[in-house]
Parts: C-alpha cells; sequence; structure tokens
C-alpha cells in the first residue's frame, strides 16, 4: 500500500524513493533533489537511528543552523538540509519549528516514545494532508495518496463545498473529501499512545510597531530583509530561475536577484493571446531593464480548457476561478527548459495591501460614512472595469451590491462581504440533497469562532489582510495557483515575500504605509525606485486573471463545449453525481453555449460545476485502479 501512495505523487518526487518500515511504522518518500543531491535520501535517520524524518520543502537558513548544531557538538553525515531538521528536533524537541526559515511539511518518528511528529509552514506553502484509517494513522503530501488506501472512505464534504462556494477555499481542517483533514499552517500535530493532539506554534498579529519610526526606515527595513530573503532563497545545487509576470512583485524579486550579483537569470512568464489578460509588453520591458534571459508560453483559451482536466487531478479540490491552468502550463514549460526551482512574487499583494480587495473596503467605508458623495461610486466602478454588469448600473444597486451602508461598518468581515455573498450565489445551483446536508451550517459563522484574539481591535485594513493572509492565501493562491501546479511538473516556488521575518515586519507596519490613499503597495514602490522600471513602478495593477467559460468552448465555431464538458455537464452526469440542480446547470450550459455567460457570476458558477464534477469523476469514480486495489 505504501508503494501505491507513493506512485501516485511520484511527480512531487521522481528523482528517487525512499521507505522505511519499522514496527508501527511504514514511512515513504518521493524526492525532487535540490540540496545534497547524493547525500540527502529519505527518510532519513540520525546517527543512532533514534528518529527518522520525512520532509518535502526547504530549510533555507539550514546553513547557519548547522554550524551552529556543530558548536554544540552535534556530527553531520550530508549536506542536506533535511538532516539539520533532525539535529535542531534533537537539541529542541518539537520548539525545533522556531528556528526555521523555510517551507515545510514533514514528520518525524521517534521509535523509542512511539511518537509521531508532523509539522506545517507558517504560511502553508506546503501542503500536508492525514486521516485515520481502519488500520490507524496515514499523513501524506497530497490527498490522492491517502485515498490510494482502499479502506478510506470516498465522499464529498457538503460543509466543504458551502466553504468553497462562500469564500473559495475550504478551511482547515476541513477538505473537499469527508474522511480527510488538513493541518492547518503554522500548526503542529502529536501522535502518541493514541492520542492526537494539534497545536499552534505561529500566528499572525497585526499589532502596529511603535519602533519604525518613519516611512523612510521602513523602506531601507523592507528592502533589506527581501534582499536577504531572496539571497537565502537562492540556496541550491540546481539551477533556479524566477516567474516575470510583467507586474510590480515579480519584476522586484528578479531585481533583487540581479542585485545579489546573479549575472545570468533565467525567467519564465505566461503570455495570452487576448489582450485583456496579456501582459506581454510589460513583460518585456521588464526583461531588457533587467536583461534576463526570458522565454514565455502562449497559453489560449482552448489551451485552458485542454489542460483543465489534469489541473483538477492536481488541485484535489474545486476551483472557481481557471486562473490555475496557465500556471499549469507556466510549471511545465519551467521543467522543459531544466529547471525545478523558481523565485516568485507571490504574498506581496496579502502582505503589502496589493489586492482591489483592500481599496474597495477603503472606499466603501468613505462612501459609507459620507453617504451623499457623487465621487465614490465612480471609483468603484473604475476598480473594476473588467465588471461589465457593474458599468452601467444605478447608485442604488451599488450601494447594496457593495453593502454601503453605516450597519455594515462593524462587520468583522466587511472588506469581504461583497466577495463572500456574490460567491454565495452560486449555491443556488446545488441540488436540494446537498442543501439539506448543509442545512444551517453558514461558513462565516463558523470563521466568525475562529478569528485570533485582539481581531477586534485591528485596523480595519489590517483585518481585510489578515482574511486574505490567513484564507486565500494558504487555500488557493499558495495551493491551486502554487504548490498543486508547480509540483505537478516537479517545480519548487518559493517566494521571498512569504520569508517570516517580511511578513512579521510588515504586519506591524501601519496601513498609511502600505496603501497610500489608494495607491497599492506604496511602501515596496519606494523600496524598489531604483531595482526597476518606472513605468512597471507606476503602472496600474492588472489582476492576473485568464479566460473562463469560453475556454471550454470547442474551436470549431460549433458553439458547444469540449467533449469531457459537454459529458460531466449533461443532464444526467449532473443527476448521478448528485451535487447539483440539473436543470439548473442545463440552463447555464445553454448559457454559455450561446455566448452569453458574461458576467463573473456565470463564469464562476460554470467553472466551480465543471471542477467539481471534475472531482466527483476522477477521485471518486475513476479513480486509477492501479491505486486502488
Amino acid at each position: 500500500m505504501l508503494h501505491r501512495m507513493i506512485n501516485v505523487v511520484n511527480h512531487r518526487g521522481p528523482d528517487a524513493v525512499g521507505f522505511h518500515l519499522e514496527g508501527p511504522v511504514a514511512l515513504g518518500h518521493a524526492r525532487l533533489s535540490i540540496i545534497d543531491l547524493a547525500g540527502g535520501a529519505q527518510p532519513m535517520t540520525n546517527e543512532d537511528r533514534s528518529l527518522w524524518i520525512t520532509f518535502n520543502g526547504e530549510i533555507f537558513n539550514y546553513v547557519e543552523l548547522r554550524n551552529e548544531l556543530i558548536n554544540k557538538g552535534h556530527r553531520f553525515r550530508t549536506q542536506s538540509d533535511t538532516e539539520v531538521i533532525l539535529h535542531l528536533y534533537e537539541e529542541k524537541g518539537d520548539a525545533c519549528v522556531q528556528d526555521l526559515n523555510g517551507q515545510w511539511a514533514f514528520a518525524i518518528w521517534d521509535p523509542r516514545r512511539e511518537r509521531l511528529f508532523l509539522s506545517r509552514d507558517r504560511l502553508g506553502i506546503r501542503p500536508l494532508f492525514y486521516a485515520k484509517t481502519k488500520s490507524g494513522f496515514a499523513f501524506a503530501s497530497e490527498m490522492k495518496s491517502l485515498l490510494a488506501i482502499p479502506s478510506l472512505s470516498r465522499m464529498i464534504d457538503p460543509h466543504a463545498l458551502d466553504q468553497i462556494f462562500t469564500c473559495w477555499v475550504t478551511i482547515p481542517p476541513t477538505t473537499v473529501f469527508s474522511g480527510i483533514s488538513e493541518l492547518p499552517p503554522g500548526h503542529c500535530l502529536t501522535l502518541q499512545e493514541g492520542k492526537m493532539e494539534v497545536t499552534p506554534y505561529w500566528a499572525l498579529e497585526y499589532d502596529t510597531d511603535a519602533t519604525v519610526k518613519s516611512e523612510d526606515e521602513a523602506r531601507e527595513k523592507l528592502l533589506a530583509l527581501l534582499l536577504d530573503a531572496t539571497r537565502l532563497r537562492l540556496r541550491s545545487d540546481v539551477p533556479v530561475g524566477a516567474y516575470l509576470s510583467g507586474g510590480l512583485d515579480s519584476t522586484v524579486v528578479a531585481a533583487l536577484i540581479k542585485k545579489l550579483g546573479v549575472t545570468h537569470v533565467k525567467t519564465f512568464s505566461v503570455a495570452f493571446d487576448d489582450k485583456e489578460y496579456d501582459e506581454s509588453a510589460f513583460q518585456e520591458e521588464a526583461r531588457q531593464f533587467l536583461g534576463t534571459d526570458h522565454q514565455a508560453v502562449l497559453c489560449r483559451p482552448t489551451d485552458i480548457g485542454e489542460v483543465f482536466p489534469d489541473v483538477i487531478w492536481h488541485t484535489e479540490t474545486p476551483v472557481i476561478r481557471t486562473a490555475p491552468a496557465p500556471l499549469f502550463l507556466l510549471s511545465k514549460l519551467v521543467r522543459e527548459q531544466g529547471y525545478k526551482v523558481v523565485l516568485t512574487g507571490e504574498g506581496s499583494d496579502e502582505i503589502l495591501g496589493g489586492y482591489d480587495i483592500f481599496k474597495e473596503a477603503k472606499i466603501r467605508r468613505f462612501w459609507a460614512t459620507n453617504p451623499q458623495s457623487k465621487f465614490r461610486p465612480l471609483l468603484l466602478r473604475r476598480l473594476y472595469p473588467y465588471m461589465k454588469n457593474l458599468q452601467s448600473q444605478p447608485e442604488a444597486y451599488l450601494r447594496a451590491f457593495f453593502h454601503v451602508c453605516k450597519e455594515d461598518l462593524d462587520n468583522p468581515f466587511f472588506s469581504h462581504l461583497p466577495r463572500w455573498e456574490m460567491t454565495s450565489k452560486l449555491k443556488l445551483f446545488f441540488s436540494r440533497e446537498v442543501k439539506e446536508q448543509i442545512g444551517n451550517s453558514e461558513t462565516i459563522q463558523q470563521l466568525e469562532k475562529r478569528l485570533p484574539r485582539g481581531y477586534a481591535q485591528w485596523d480595519p485594513f489590517a483585518q481585510s489582510q489578515y482574511l486574505e493572509t490567513a484564507l486565500l492565501l494558504p487555500g488557493y493562491i499558495l495551493s491551486s495557483q502554487g504548490d498543486r501546479v508547480a509540483m505537478a511538473h516537479s517545480v519548487e516556488g518559493r517566494f521571498p515575500f512569504l520569508d517570516y521575518r517580511v511578513v512579521e515586519f510588515a504586519a506591524r507596519l501601519p496601513a498609511r504605509f502600505k496603501m497610500k490613499a489608494l495607491n497599492e503597495k506604496h511602501l515596496l514602490k519606494q523600496a524598489a525606485a531604483s531595482l526597476i522600471p518606472e513605468t512597471i513602478r507606476k503602472r496600474h495593477k492588472q489582476p492576473y486573471r485568464a479566460p473562463d467559460c469560453q475556454s471550454f468552448l470547442r474551436g470549431d465555431g460549433s458553439r458547444s463545449l469540449v467533449e469531457y464538458a459537454e459529458e460531466l455537464l449533461s443532464p444526467r452526469a449532473i443527476t448521478q453525481a448528485g451535487v447539483f440542480d440539473a436543470e439548473r446547470v442545463e440552463k447555464l450550459v445553454d448559457k454559455v453555449r450561446a455566448g452569453q455567460a458574461i458576467g463573473v457570476k456565470d463564469n464562476m458558477a460554470f467553472v466551480g460545476i465543471l471542477s467539481t464534477q471534475l472531482v466527483v469523476d476522477r477521485f471518486i469514480k475513476h479513480f486509477p485502479k492501479e491505486h486502488t486495489l
């Protein structure tokens, strides 16, 4: 069975496979060799075989930790970061995670105490799932490994669907499969004598740091932290590239690599044949300014439709946008060019205030406190030029849509109410049975119970940052758009902006440093002034988006869907799966075929329904037989 669990995630580690069976424990590892190519085989043990580890990820400060441990008398057999974790655990026990700067999911087995210790990195860059089985306990980097266990139930959790069709993500420990749990970011799990305990070791705090006296001081500190974060993330025994989207964040990362003295920088990007989504002109400008060796993959709507089933096989969960698909194609290009590691700009928008949702919340607050303003509604329309239906709506509609009223100002989720309410409308497509199973289980009410202590006293800007960083970042950006589509092609993403020191520093900054008026990521733009082209520093932020419904229409002009979509969205298939109402779905599909599904709601509904049907089809109906025998 262990072989089946490893084989199904061979894409995560095609370079080597290892196993260790001892007493009640069986450990397996599929290795992507990046540090200590010859000596880092796993599962790995310490000198006296009193500890065993299986580890996915990277510890970027392993060199410094290794030197400290050698000074304390520890002896090393390898040059790997994996062995550093083992010795650090010997030295500090469970508290070892506090010293780690990296991205990880690991398990340490202590045979003497018969104790299992699992840990996941602070921001949730690396995934970690677990399940209680008939024979005991199992864990893995992907849920498909757990689904390879024959006795594990394969059922969709309706409460997970309620979460996805509200806030785009499942909320750990919930996953889309009722028998599988997710270890939350910044948490550890221990299992000993049949008792399981999940505990946090790190949490986001947004209390302003009074020691930062000025914007100039903050700018210098931010740049210094980012430089060091980038320096650490360049550590590798294989070539390291970078994504270059043409936006501020990826351009800053590439510029930091150059500033650190790397002469040849290989960069990669996605280009679209539709100008509405394409940023090629800015990518070329950044390439010329920085002098990188650049390659792009051209993504057409038909390409998205073609790879979407494979994308969902790797995301293992429904998605309501097609945005992961172009990044799936991008990582394929990276791997074909011989690269296993790329640095990217993810995390900057969350920690430094870059998303339109932050601007939107600011405008809504202004408007709610000044309801006679005629200027605010114009700003909201300008904020979302691609939401065509908003442009012609009357002011009363905008007030209702954006929750512009004083009564909502004290809502802890004020910034996200419009997004969540719009997404929640997609639940109209649920079948009667699913609606009954969900019952009164309200996702937003559950979230309110999980808010951290002190949240109510945080600045409203910090509250909206927390919601993006704690929910959407690990559950979607770093998962469906990150780890899953990158590791699908054995590519590791690294994120300087998500160095925990950068995250903690940014969280303590006053909101006015991050967004000045409606100028997003103000401090980062100032810090990067001499590093990147002025036009990119000052350009209007373009949200990363990809074609949705149109990606699933055949390119022959027949106005019919691609074959698998026609099959999975047929009334028969919808009824058989039991998740959605067949009549409602049929009307939506007719709308898509006719080219009339142009609004955000229709596009999200179509993608969400199709991706859910793919999850049911791939993981419940037709999970590969070789992994279930």
